[in-house]
C-alpha cells in the first residue's frame, strides 16, 4: 500500500552529498519496518535487515566495537552477502535496545558516508529522552512516520481519482459534485472507524468488512499496553496506562484540557508529567498546547501547562471509546456530542502528519477555538464541525482580534469561500 513517506526516503537515497543515517521515529505498528523493506527491496540491488531485539549475536558484537568497516566487514559474514555502498541498504529495526549501535551512527556518518544506514524502534522516542544515550546529535536526519492519513487511506481503496477531485476543488474553492461529496463523507465516516493503522487498513482492504477491524485495534493496543509494562517501572507503568486509558473521557468534557484527576483521584502534574511525556515520545498520543495569543510565531505563546491528548490514531480512539459503527455510518447529523471529539483527533491526526504545530486557543473562558495553525507567514484560524450546522462565536472572536490572513471552517459542508472564511469539507483536511 503506498505511503507518503517513501517519497522523503526517496529524496533521502538521492542526496549526492551530506547524506547522513536516518532514523525513523513512529508507533510500533504504524508500518516502519515494512516500508523500510519495501523501499530497500525496489530503490536498491540488497537489503541487510538487522533486528537488534532478536540478533543477539550482532547486538553483543556492538558492545565489543563500533568501527564502521569492521561492522560492515562483521555483518557481511553473518548475512553471507556483500555491502555495496550505494546498492545496499542497511536497515537496523529495534535499534532502541542496542545502545552501542546508536552510538556507532556517528561513525558511520563521519568515516563511512558512502553506506546507506536506516534506523527505526518502536520506542525509539522512549529511548532516547529517558535513557542517558551517547546520541549522535548532528549525525543523523530523522523522519517521523504516522499513521495513514485519510488520502493515503483512499489510495489504499483505489480511489486516486477521488483524491485528484478533492485536491482541485480544494485549490479553487468549488463546490465537489454532489455525488462525489457525498461518497467522499461516507468513505471519512468509514475512516473514522479503521483509522490509519495499516494492518487495520489491510483488513479492511481484503475483506471488505468493518466486523473485523476492531479486534485488530484491540491486539494493537494489548501491544501498547504490553510496551508500557516491558519498558518503565512498575510504579511508573500503572500511571502511563491511567493516563492513556483516561484519553476518551477527557475528550468527552467540554473543557478538553487534559486534567490529571480524570486519570486517578488527586492526580497531579507532578505525579503524571513523566508519563505522558512517556505516551508522547512513544507516538501513541498527540499534544496539543493552549496558546494566550494568536500572534507570530505561534509556539511561543503557548502555555506548556494546558494542554489536551489526542490518541495517535482516529480509529483507536473510535473502538476504545466503545461508540458503536452504526453512529458513526449514520445518515444526517446525530446529536452525540463524542462526535466532536472523534472529528477533533481525526483533524489533529492529520495535522501531526504534515508536521504542523499543535495548537488551541482560548480566551478568558468564553471561546475555544479548535486549531490555530502557522503556515508561513500566516496565522490561520481552525474551526471544526461534525456537521453542517457551522455557527461559532469563538471563530468570530479570534478572527476580530487577531485579523488573521483567512480562516478555515471544517465541517460536512462542500468547498466554498465567503467573508474570508475558506469551507473545507472533514475529508479534505489532508488538503490544507
Amino acid at each position: 500500500m503506498k505511503r507518503k513517506i517513501t517519497d522523503r526516503l526517496i529524496a533521502w537515497k538521492n542526496q549526492t552529498k551530506d547524506r547522513m543515517p536516518l532514523l525513523v521515529y513512529g508507533a510500533r505498528q504504524v508500518g516502519k519496518t515494512h516500508i523500510l523493506n519495501e523501499f530497500g527491496n525496489e530503490y536498491y540491488k540488497s537489503v541487510v535487515y538487522i533486528n537488534f531485539e532478536t540478533n543477539k549475536i550482532v547486538s553483543s558484537y556492538f558492545s565489543e566495537n563500533i568501527e564502521p568497516e569492521r561492522i560492515i566487514r562483521f555483518l557481511e559474514t553473518q548475512v553471507r552477502q556483500r555491502i555495496i555502498p550505494g546498492e545496499t541498504l542497511v536497515i537496523f529495526d529495534e535499534i532502541q535496545t542496542c545502545e552501542r549501535a546508536l552510538t556507532s551512527l556517528k561513525y558511520f556518518n563521519e568515516n563511512t558516508p558512502e553506506y546507506h544506514i536506516v534506523c527505526a524502534g518502536s520506542l525509539l522516542g522512549v529511548a532516547i529522552n529517558r535513557v542517558q544515550y551517547s546520541f549522535p546529535v548532528g549525525n543523523v536526519d530523522s523522519l517521523t512516520m504516522f499513521p495513514f492519513d485519510f488520502e493515503e487511506f483512499l489510495w489504499a481503496l483505489s480511489e486516486e481519482r477521488l483524491c485528484e477531485e478533492i485536491k482541485k476543488s480544494f485549490e479553487s474553492n468549488e463546490a465537489l459534485p454532489t455525488a462525489l461529496h457525498q461518497k467522499a463523507l461516507d468513505l471519512y465516516k468509514v475512516y473514522l472507524i479503521i483509522g490509519g493503522m495499516p494492518r487495520a487498513v489491510l483488513t479492511y482492504v481484503e475483506s471488505g468488512s468493518l466486523i473485523l477491524v476492531p479486534d485488530v485495534q484491540n491486539k494493537i493496543i494489548n501491544d501498547y499496553i504490553a510496551d508500557m509494562a516491558k519498558y518503565s517501572s512498575n510504579a511508573e507503568n500503572v500511571k502511563i496506562r491511567a493516563a492513556y486509558n483516561s484519553i476518551p473521557v477527557q475528550l468527552a468534557k467540554e473543557n478538553k484540557k487534559f486534567q490529571y484527576k480524570l486519570a486517578q483521584r488527586g492526580g497531579t502534574a507532578a505525579i503524571f508529567g513523566s508519563a505522558i511525556d512517556w505516551l508522547h515520545f512513544a507516538g501513541v498520543v498527540l499534544k496539543c498546547f493552549r496558546i494566550e495569543q494568536g500572534l507570530m510565531p505561534i509556539s511561543v505563546y503557548s502555555d506548556l501547562a494546558s494542554f489536551k491528548l489526542y490518541m495517535s490514531d482516529v480509529g483507536l480512539l473510535t473502538m476504545k471509546s466503545g461508540i458503536s459503527q452504526q453512529t458513526i455510518l449514520a445518515a444526517g447529523e446525530i446529536d452525540n456530542t463524542f462526535l466532536g471529539a472523534i472529528t477533533e483527533n481525526y483533524v489533529a491526526q492529520s495535522f501531526a502528519a504534515k508536521h504542523y504545530g499543535l495548537y488551541y486557543w482560548t480566551t478568558e473562558g468564553k471561546a475555544e477555538l479548535d486549531f490555530v495553525l502557522q503556515k508561513g507567514d500566516d496565522i490561520i484560524a481552525i474551526e471544526v464541525k461534525t456537521g453542517i450546522r457551522t455557527k461559532s462565536k469563538s471563530l468570530v472572536m479570534f478572527t476580530e482580534k487577531y485579523k488573521p490572513a483567512y480562516s478555515i471552517r471544517i465541517s460536512s459542508k462542500n468547498f466554498g469561500f465567503e467573508n474570508n472564511i475558506k469551507s473545507v469539507p472533514l475529508y479534505a483536511v489532508f488538503c490544507i
